[in-house]
């Protein structure tokens, strides 16, 4: 093995994993940060180089996670391989030949109940588990959302009794097949109203861009608000927003 100099990568694996999740978060890289975060990771010495040491990058990520990127896992490794060689110019005794993502492997509690459950079709949705660039994150009640302040909006609109979908999938087939995931769907007295949270720091998308992505069901009669992750920071401005949303729908159940 080559010398051991004080600074040697193998010590540093978090602020790597780190650095590089700020750096695809400064791009809007939504997926290698969620990779990035919700990883367990693992670094072995596979050979040396001229004069350093070579090393695979193990990153074990949650079954939840790896099912939404599994079709583009070789294009994730890649893109995390290159962003950390270019940290690792100041490592001249280390080198990184592979990141390589795996599943963590963990039997999870009464796991052959829950196996046995999804054969059956017992408490099998499809809500936020379809493959996304803006991929899901938060758990709650068993439900997937990609930030707090939806999480917070979410509870709001349960406090208040009123039927929703918190991030369905749509889907129109046809020639012109398109699927998306609106935030929230909202029934009340006969009208449904579709309610997108913007703002939040991580999701670039424009407005045009927004409206382009539910204008599917726009064409369709569906009426559509948006209002700002700002104005959901706490769980009382959420309770706000969703009374503000449910006054929406009277007045256009009152209009027709």
């Amino acid at each position: 093995m080559t010398s051991n100099p004080s600074r040697r990568l193998i010590n540093d694996i978090e602020a790597l994993l780190a650095t590089s999740a700020n750096l695809f978060a400064s791009e809007g890289s939504v997926r290698q940060v969620a990779i990035l975060a919700n990883s367990e990771y693992n670094i072995e010495c596979c050979g040396e180089g001229f004069n350093a040491d070579i090393y695979n990058l193990y990153l074990q990520v949650p079954g939840w996670l790896y099912s939404q990127i599994s079709d583009d896992i070789e294009v994730c490794e890649n893109l995390i391989l290159d962003k950390a060689r270019i940290l690792l110019k100041s490592y001249p005794y280390d080198g990184l030949a592979n990141v390589i993502i795996s599943p963590i492997l963990s039997p999870g509690e009464e796991w052959r109940e829950k196996a046995n459950n999804w054969v059956t079709g017992k408490g099998v949705n499809n809500q936020g588990r379809v493959r996304s660039d803006n991929i899901p994150s938060r758990t709650v009640d068993g439900l997937l959302f990609r930030f707090e302040n939806e999480v917070l909006f979410y509870k709001a609109l349960k406090l208040l009794g009123v039927s929703f979908a918190p991030l369905p999938v749509f889907i129109r087939g046809g020639e012109k097949y398109k699927r998306i995931e609106p935030d929230f769907v909202i029934v009340k007295n006969g009208v449904l109203l579709v309610v997108e949270v913007d703002g939040d720091t991580v999701h670039n998308e424009t407005p045009a861009e927004a409206h382009d992505r539910t204008t599917m069901l726009a064409h369709e009669g569906v009426h559509i608000e948006r209002i700002r992750a700002s104005e959901c920071q706490t769980p009382d401005q959420a309770v706000a927003c969703a009374k503000k949303m449910l006054q929406v729908i009277d007045k256009i159940k009152s209009s027709r």
